[in-house]
């Protein structure tokens, strides 16, 4: 239990995990600086069209981000383990929709999907860190719905998947959570199926509520699940509209993501 007095050797332990925290973020933003102003110009001088570019751009974060679970992973900050992840790298036009218990919950998903688009939050576009990243795979930025449907279409009729955190936000620990409806339109007025995956974290470890430093007293474990899919066509078929099939759609998700054991 967490209120235990620690061992002298569960004290060094967990500042080792500071530190190894703080230096594995610190290899992150150096990292994403190199990719943003030397790698992805590279890459915008020497391919020109687009979709080649932005394909060579989601290669590269691929390998980037399984490189930063590893080294993770190597330090002891944390560990992990997927589950049906094949089954995941086979997927093509299709929503991945996922529950968002911490910080590196989209880290671990596209570390091991070659090829993927996100839906990113405005805010995303304004982190130094990031927004270079984001810009230059193509990622779609969650403005207004028209326009979102549009990208988003346009993406999943390529075959490309498109992941989708339909909470929005973190969640936070010890509190029901609620989807937003986004993915659930998305799904419907794409007719897109959507793809599962559950991530569980004990104990809970980079949530919205705590710093980067504030480690848990143990090593935090990540199980990445791939669950099945939701097809959409029937709640399509049983509504009367496209909004009344998407509060359905996204009530049988909200069962899938958070199962009633978790609540």
């Amino acid at each position: 239990m967490e209120s235990r007095p620690l061992t002298v050797k569960q004290k060094i332990n967990k500042l080792w995990r500071v530190f190894a925290t703080g230096l594995c973020f610190s290899i992150f933003g150096l990292g994403a600086l190199c990719l943003t102003f030397i790698a992805f110009p590279i890459i915008t001088i020497s391919t020109n069209n687009q979709h080649q570019r932005e394909m060579r751009v989601q290669s590269i974060i691929q390998q980037s981000f399984a490189f930063f679970c590893r080294t993770m992973r190597f330090f002891g900050a944390i560990d992990y383990k997927f589950t049906g992840v094949e089954t995941l790298q086979q997927d093509r036009n299709c929503l991945i929709v996922a529950n968002h218990p911490s910080l590196i919950d989209y880290v671990l998903i596209a570390s091991c999907i070659p090829q993927c688009d996100c839906l990113v939050k405005a805010s995303i576009w304004h982190n130094p860190f990031i927004k270079g990243i984001v810009k230059a795979a193509g990622y779609i930025p969650n403005r207004d719905p028209e326009s979102l449907i549009e990208d988003c279409n346009q993406r999943l009729e390529s075959g490309n998947v498109l992941l989708v955190f339909p909470e929005g936000t973190r969640t936070t620990p010890n509190k029901t959570s609620k989807l937003q409806r986004g993915a659930a339109q998305i799904a419907v007025r794409t007719e897109t199926d959507l793809r599962v995956i559950h991530i569980t974290v004990t104990p809970s470890f980079l949530t919205k509520q705590k710093k980067w430093y504030q480690v848990p007293n143990t090593k935090p474990f990540f199980r990445i699940e791939v669950k099945g899919k939701i097809a959409v066509t029937p709640f399509i078929c049983e509504a009367d509209s496209a909004t009344s099939a998407a509060r359905h759609v996204n009530r049988h998700l909200a069962t899938m993501l958070f199962p009633p054991s978790e609540q």
